[in-house]
């Protein structure tokens, strides 16, 4: 297992339920590729440094979480498919 951060970029347009429900998603995507000890950080609205399909702001999001290393390609491929994630970043902290 690896330690992994994942930061989204969400669709600004998205209210409070579906900011919490894309949360859940994340929560089920790791889980359902063996990860653990999912931690979620919201960190609000910020302004994008350039648009982004036509988005001038983002909804940031980081999650913390472990999983096994064969599974990022799957998760990453997932992340790109999903329709309210305009970017995400994933990354191991700590890479020697």
């Amino acid at each position: 297992m690896r330690d992994y951060e994942l930061m989204c970029v969400l669709d600004p347009e998205l209210d409070e339920a579906g900011l919490e429900a894309q949360s859940e998603r994340l929560k089920t995507l790791i889980a359902a590729r063996n990860g653990d000890e999912v931690n979620v950080e919201p960190w609000g609205r910020r302004r994008l440094a350039y648009s982004i399909k036509g988005f001038r702001d983002g909804l940031y999001v980081l999650t913390r979480f472990k999983m096994p290393p064969t599974e990022a390609d799957a998760l990453d491929r997932n992340l790109r498919l999903t329709e309210s994630v305009i970017r995400h970043l994933l990354i191991r902290p700590n890479a020697d």
